[in-house]
């Protein structure tokens, strides 16, 4: 074999990698919701919406518990990658990159901001306001915000194909929950906190994902990674839940009660989905780039909706069904894209 069939067969090998990545990273995300849904009705949580909810009313009661689950959903995430990196021996590198601010460690700390107090408590306030299965759709246009700003940005090359597979696997997930959502818009009766929590999620995991991209120019996955969620849990633990406590809602005393083992469990179970979704999303943008990476990982939402069904018991309808085939489609058409024209993921 000559060096052009060998260069060949590596780039290859390095995009079927990618693909897999992304593709590990939909399973996991919709496991995620499982325990994300669960963990609204158990102590300490349900008690301290009540507490809250009878002199906040339920909206402040419902953004203040949600910011409390996602401080510790980022400290289950953050322990699981510090075992992961552990294993790995990454933390000499880990340490280097930090020290790296200016060219490098700022990028991930930028994408907590939107990735924790924008994305991920926007899709808890979806969970609580909505439910799990809305929460998963909301954010299923996060691919085009991301490959957007990755292309205007930093030149990340999206093909009219990679355009038109994401297109499908938005399509599918629109289908998929558009059926319940007409319904609950018909009730009159609509969560809006609830919605715009869900847009939150979008725009958040969209611009984080543009910028992981940026900052994975010159890091390695799994080190950025943590460092992400480093950045995250100072945001929630250093800033965000010791301010709440000041402001007088009972943050310090509901954390302190979180030590149940049924609500300890579901944490660790959210942690480990989490902290391994966001491993191998990461993984997949050096490899396909943030737009292909972002568009297979939008498979999340037919994920969520199977295993949703099968946790609680829910049948699928006919647009369940429908807009799992259109995903698939959409997967398909990203998968089977020529290889060749994806030898440089940058315009320039």
């Amino acid at each position: 074999m000559d060096l052009q069939s060998l260069k060949k067969q590596e780039h290859q090998r390095r995009i079927r990698k990618g693909f897999m990545w992304a593709l590990f990273c939909a399973i996991l995300w919709g496991l995620w919701y499982i325990p994300g849904t669960v963990v609204w009705v158990l102590n300490p949580f349900d008690e301290m919406y009540g507490e809250i909810a009878a002199t906040n009313g339920d909206a402040i009661s419902l953004v203040i518990t949600a910011v409390l689950i996602t401080a510790f959903n980022a400290l289950t995430v953050i322990l699981a990658l510090m075992v992961w990196n552990g294993a790995l021996g990454k933390f000499g590198e880990m340490k280097r990159t930090l020290k790296e601010f200016k060219p490098c460690s700022k990028w991930f700390f930028m994408a907590s901001i939107f990735g924790g107090p924008m994305a991920i408590l926007g899709s808890f306030i979806a969970m609580g306001f909505v439910g799990g299965a809305f929460a998963a759709v909301a954010a299923l246009a996060y691919p085009v915000v991301g490959s957007i700003l990755a292309s205007q940005w930093y030149g990340e090359k999206i093909s009219k194909r990679a355009f038109m597979g994401i297109g499908f696997i938005i399509l599918g997930g629109i289908t998929i929950f558009g059926g319940g959502l007409l319904t609950e818009l018909g009730t009159g009766n609509v969560a809006w906190i609830g919605y715009i929590g869900g847009l939150m999620a979008a725009v958040g995991w969209g611009i984080e994902g543009a910028i992981a991209g940026k900052g994975l120019d010159i890091a390695e996955p799994d080190v950025g990674l943590t460092l992400r969620f480093l950045g995250e849990n100072i945001i929630w633990w250093i800033i965000a839940v010791p301010l709440l406590a000041i402001a007088g809602f009972p943050m310090i005393k509901y954390a302190l009660l979180v030590f149940e083992p049924l609500t300890l469990l579901v944490l660790v179970f959210a942690g480990i989905t989490f902290g391994f979704c966001y491993v191998t999303w990461y993984k997949s943008f050096p490899l396909i780039g943030v737009g292909r990476g972002q568009g297979i990982g939008n498979l999340y939402g037919l994920f969520a909706v199977v295993f949703i069904a099968l946790f609680f018991g829910d049948i699928p309808s006919w647009t369940i069904l429908v807009g799992g085939a259109l995903c698939l489609i959409g997967s398909s058409v990203m998968f089977s894209e020529d290889t060749g024209q994806m030898e440089s993921l940058r315009g320039e």
